[in-house]
């Protein structure tokens, strides 16, 4: 199985490859993620770049809170974004329109 670190450096590799996809979107996101692969990372899109990786961003429009596990199978299609969500595996503080756009980054 991935592991988030894994995904976060798969999603940041896709996103310098295809600017296109984020264009004219300008976002940070957070990720609190628990577990033994969990911890802070961020996806941030700004000015038609984007990066992801370790760490919190700052000022982030919307954090996502979940397990290690579930952001695994959530970002490769197993977890539907908006069950997670209504089951309470997923958690979201902030802005909820910018939260529906994750689903387009995490897939790619």
């Amino acid at each position: 199985m991935a592991t988030p670190s894994e995904i976060f450096s798969e999603i940041n590799s896709r996103l310098e490859s295809n600017p296109s996809k984020t264009a004219g979107m300008n976002a940070a996101f957070a990720f609190d993620l628990s577990g033994d692969g969990g911890g802070a990372h961020h996806i941030v899109i700004k000015d038609g770049k984007g990066e992801a990786g370790p760490g919190a961003p700052d000022n982030p429009g919307v954090t996502i809170s979940m397990s290690d596990s579930d952001f695994v199978d959530l970002a490769t299609g197993k977890l539907d974004g908006t069950a997670a969500f209504m089951s309470g595996k997923l958690k979201i503080q902030g802005d909820m329109g910018l939260a529906m756009k994750l689903q387009g980054i995490l897939r790619g």
